[in-house]
């Protein structure tokens, strides 16, 4: 039986739950790996809808394209909500005075989840305009999405592995990596937040 969840994979009263740990974990610079692996299958959760946005804003049928409509209506809050959570833990490193390396890291990831929140917003307004050079705007824009979610999830991926290298964990091989970065649910990042 499949059981209901929210947005971001946490079902019921479990949400707050959740949150309070979200929060704590973004309260201890130290150990930020756990909370970018959270980040990063949220990320995958991202270029899943704006692919799944992009299919069907290609169909012919009015259904379709309105699907895919909310589906980027749906990534423009997963965008958001991922960019915040990237400031708050940037801003955690900074005032803790971590690795300069890794604030540059940050600075990258922050960057794209603002390019990717600003794209998906633009495609949701464009999408919901009455002429079809409007629409086409939009149709391009989740393209765009697309391609800065894929860029998104693969820098998380990559920052979380090197966390974890650096915090004397176990490396991934470049074999591994790329079989995480399938979309299977056997991928440790998309499997972090079911």
């Amino acid at each position: 039986m499949v059981e209901p969840r929210t947005v971001h994979g946490v079902a019921g009263a479990d949400k707050d739950e959740a949150a309070k740990s979200a929060a704590a974990g973004a309260a201890k610079p130290t150990d930020p790996y756990p909370l970018m692996r959270q980040l990063g299958g949220r990320a995958y959760q991202l270029l899943a809808a704006a692919r799944a946005a992009d299919h069907f804003i290609a169909q012919e049928n009015i259904e379709d394209r309105d699907t895919g409509s909310w589906l980027i209506a749906c990534a423009v809050g997963l965008a958001e909500e991922l960019a915040a959570d990237l400031d708050g833990m940037a801003r955690n490193l900074k005032t803790s005075g971590g690795d300069a390396a890794l604030a540059v890291g940050f600075q990258r990831l922050r960057a794209r989840a603002h390019q990717l929140h600003a794209a998906t917003r633009a495609a949701d307004h464009f999408l919901e305009q009455d002429n079809s050079v409007d629409r086409s705007t939009g149709s391009w824009l989740i393209a765009c999405a697309l391609g800065l979610a894929d860029k998104l999830a693969n820098e998380l991926e990559d920052q979380a592995n090197g966390m974890r290298r650096a915090s004397g964990e176990v490396a991934l091989s470049p074999a591994e990596l790329s079989a995480a970065r399938r979309p299977t649910q056997a991928s440790p990042l998309r499997s972090a937040t079911a």
